[in-house]
């Protein structure tokens, strides 16, 4: 029995060097979504080719960004949490419920 099945941890992508926790806020269309980082800013994020069509991302949902160097109000979707491991990253306190 894995431990998806009993209820136990998983090991969840965690942010590198550069990248932080953020909630989706709105649906800005043309690939791109405002949201509220860990850090405390909102930022414009933009959804790279390579998940456009393979994550579905909603309004809500926990997101991985990395903030751009050159414009910090902006910055690309890294990777998005399912329901389950944003649950588990609220629990263990890694971000604000």
């Amino acid at each position: 029995m894995s431990d998806d099945e009993s209820g136990g941890r998983t090991d969840l992508r965690m942010p590198e060097d550069g990248e932080v926790f953020a909630a989706v806020t709105e649906m800005l269309g043309a690939n791109r979504i405002e949201v509220r980082c860990a850090d405390g800013q909102e930022r414009t994020a933009r959804i790279p080719g390579r998940m456009r069509k393979r994550v579905w991302i909603r309004e809500d949902d926990v997101v991985l960004v990395e903030p751009w160097d050159w414009q910090d109000e902006k910055a690309d979707v890294t990777h998005r949490y399912e329901q389950s491991e944003a649950e588990q990253l609220r629990e263990e306190g890694h971000i604000p419920s």
